[in-house]
């Protein structure tokens, strides 16, 4: 994984957060416009209204609450720090609140109901992140990461819900999506499978075409099911990546010592490519501490 030297990486950041200043404090305000509510599936199955973007989010509950669960049993995820467990069991908590917050807004979309849709995706957009920066930069700064970024999630809905403007969630829901793959593409991990971070990236940006073509979607698969509820089951997909993700990741010094443990006991198989990577990349990582 490519490495930029933290001078560089400040020159990078820097500009980036003066540029959402200035879009912030000069631009006009940007009230929600009605037609964000407007979806083109509104059929009502079975008394359920806008049935099929309702329980497209059923899956956001499974995934939310058996990831809740297995990131504080920590049996089967691998998460190394207790910082980790905290972001990751928000994260898990976030998409739950995502399942019950995004199917009650679809039973009935208005200004009102779409802030109870917005702040649990912000959450766990906080806790994601959060989970990057504990792992890449240590736990004080991603702890703090994730207070910070909660309660400026929570700052932004009820100016969105007190002024009518979206400005600020716009922001928080543009630039965390892109900071992650950033970030982890710039910074190595201490863990192997770090490649299902731009996996998560790719997802979620299909998921974004997918609710933008809303429409044309659902005229192309003749009428069976929108691209705003295919937007739904596709973000589903994010987190259970990640699970898939933090299951079989290990850490990449303990591979080193299996290979050399496996290597000494003169095991057939030819370690030497994976070993050499493997030393390479502990040797980068201890020029990087120092």
């Amino acid at each position: 994984m490519a490495w930029v030297p933290r001078f560089n990486a400040s020159r990078i950041w820097l500009p980036a957060f003066l540029f959402s200043l200035c879009i912030l404090f000069f631009t006009p305000t940007i009230p929600r416009s009605h037609n964000h509510h407007h979806f083109v599936d509104m059929r009502n199955l079975l008394g359920v209204p806008n049935t099929i973007n309702v329980i497209t989010n059923f899956p956001f509950l499974i995934v939310g609450v058996l990831g809740f669960v297995l990131a504080l049993d920590g049996a089967v995820f691998y998460i190394s720090s207790q910082g980790e467990v905290y972001a990751w069991v928000v994260f898990y908590a976030g998409i739950v609140g995502v399942a019950f917050g995004s199917a009650y807004y679809h039973l009935k979309p208005d200004n009102h109901r779409v802030l109870w849709d917005t702040l649990p995706m912000m959450v766990a957009f906080s806790s994601l992140f959060s989970a990057l920066v504990v792992e890449r930069f240590g736990q004080r700064i991603g702890l703090f990461c994730l207070f910070a970024l909660i309660f400026a999630a929570v700052l932004c809905v009820v100016y969105e819900r007190n002024y009518n403007d979206i400005r600020f969630c716009m922001i928080f829901q543009l630039t965390l999506p892109l900071a992650i793959p950033v970030i982890a593409f710039m910074y190595s991990s201490k863990y192997t499978h770090s490649r299902y971070w731009f996996l998560a990236t790719g997802i979620y940006l299909l998921a974004k075409f997918e609710g933008a073509t809303d429409k044309k979607l659902y005229h192309a698969n003749n009428y069976i099911i929108s691209g705003h509820s295919l937007e739904h089951l596709c973000l589903s997909l994010i987190p259970i990546v990640l699970s898939i993700m933090l299951i079989y990741r290990e850490s990449k010094f303990q591979r080193l010592v299996d290979l050399k443990d496996r290597h000494q006991r003169g095991v057939n198989d030819d370690f030497s490519t994976e070993l050499y990577m493997a030393e390479t990349l502990q040797h980068t990582e201890q020029v990087k501490t120092n």
